[in-house]
């Protein structure tokens, strides 16, 4: 099959795991079907493909396929009612919807093909179709145009830092299928969010997202271990619930905070959480720890103990105010650092960054949105972010607050 250049290099690239981001008529279905070919060519191969419903599966590939095997004549037998094609030498091509997901369990595949996989369920992988891939180490495309910041953002980010893993952006005008006249008049005509997601391929921002100056590109950072000596100090931001505790673990490097690690546990408490810290970095250096400032309280779970004095008796700096900051004072803080290449996060925090991306404000308003899902991992972040860089309001000095001053820690 003719491909062009930048399909052929999609289609070159040996890697198990391949995430294409493609704006509108790039051509997504064409190099789908050429790697359904190209991996059925082997004998006794299975091979998959498959669509959000099953109108779009049909529509966009079948026909297409059948067509160009039979001018190939690689084809056995094709069955019309189960979507299948078996090949002269034993290969299957299956044409399937994930309108039904839980349909697909048991198969085994030695290759899949998701396309237009931003409308699909994310259990649809990760529950049905990655399991199917186990026995044979078989391999899978992601191909789709955008929509929004969704679990496909998170594989096409995945994809950059993982070896197994490589990711892809194409604009339309990339494709070579639709003019450039075409394409100015589609900018004329849409809002430029659509336009930019459906032919730039950009993955768009959530409406309302909070951290704004959140870039993956930037701050999405690895940090490497072997940076961290026996003493380095750790600053730790704390969140206290039962289900998730929450904390976020930093590295500060001159007037630089590296988020190098995050822990997340259900259905625990702050000693576990302590514990946890102290299993993964030791005991003997020093870990300063900004909490939320509620955990100064006792509580009848606690017996009479706050979540501070917990933190403290195992032996952590706890450095907090009488009460918590304002929000957006702290929101202010986490952005500005941000902004200006001073906080980066490393890809294993895979909670915070989550958080960070999908951390909203209730829609109308500029009140954070409460969903138990987001936002305790942003709370850590914001709570050592400011606890490590104060914010001061044009004209007052830092020292209102009062709290021990870190700023020379």
């Amino acid at each position: 099959m003719i491909l062009t250049d930048l399909q052929q290099k999609v289609s070159d690239d040996p890697t198990r795991f391949r995430v294409i981001a493609a704006g509108r008529r790039w051509g997504k279905s064409w190099l789908s079907l050429n790697e359904l070919a190209k991996f059925s060519v082997q004998p006794r191969q299975r091979c998959l493909y498959v669509a959000p419903t099953y109108r779009q599966a049909k529509t966009i590939m079948w026909q297409e396929l059948k067509d160009q095997l039979i001018d190939k004549r690689w084809v056995k037998k094709i069955n019309e009612s189960e979507l299948k094609i078996t090949l002269i030498n034993q290969s299957e091509i299956s044409i399937r919807s994930t309108d039904n997901y839980d349909a697909l369990r048991g198969g085994k595949y030695n290759f899949i093909v998701m396309d237009e996989c931003a409308d699909m369920a994310p259990e649809a992988w990760y529950q049905v179709l990655r399991p199917t891939l186990s026995d044979t180490l078989g391999h899978a495309m992601f191909i789709t145009s955008p929509k929004g910041r969704n679990w496909i953002y998170d594989l096409y980010t995945q994809a950059q830092v993982l070896d197994d893993w490589q990711s892809y952006q194409f604009t339309t005008l990339s494709g070579g299928n639709v003019s450039d006249s075409e394409i100015e008049a589609a900018k004329r005509d849409l809002d430029e969010r659509t336009f930019n997601q459906e032919y730039l391929a950009q993955f768009v921002d959530y409406s309302g997202v909070i951290f704004y100056a959140y870039d993956d590109q930037i701050h999405l950072k690895p940090w490497n271990n072997s940076q961290l000596e026996q003493r380095t100090p750790l600053f730790i931001g704390c969140d206290f619930n039962n289900s998730p505790i929450t904390a976020v673990i930093g590295v500060k490097q001159s007037d630089v905070l590296h988020i190098i690690d995050e822990v997340n546990i259900l259905g625990s408490n702050t000693d576990e959480l302590a514990q946890e810290i102290i299993n993964r970095y030791g005991q003997h250096r020093q870990m300063t720890v900004f909490p939320d400032a509620t955990g100064s309280r006792t509580n009848t779970n606690s017996m009479g103990v706050s979540d501070h004095m917990i933190l403290e008796k195992r032996g952590f700096k706890v450095v907090s105010r009488k009460v918590n900051p304002p929000v957006n004072e702290t929101l202010v803080t986490v952005n500005s650092l941000f902004k200006q290449n001073r906080l980066f996060i490393d890809p294993k925090c895979k909670h915070l960054r989550n958080s960070i991306l999908k951390y909203v404000y209730k829609e109308g308003t500029r009140i954070p949105l409460k969903d138990n899902i987001h936002d305790h991992m942003a709370d850590c972040l914001r709570y050592v972010s400011e606890g490590m860089f104060p914010y001061t309001r044009p004209g007052m000095p830092t020292k209102r607050y009062s709290r021990t001053n870190v700023r020379s820690l």
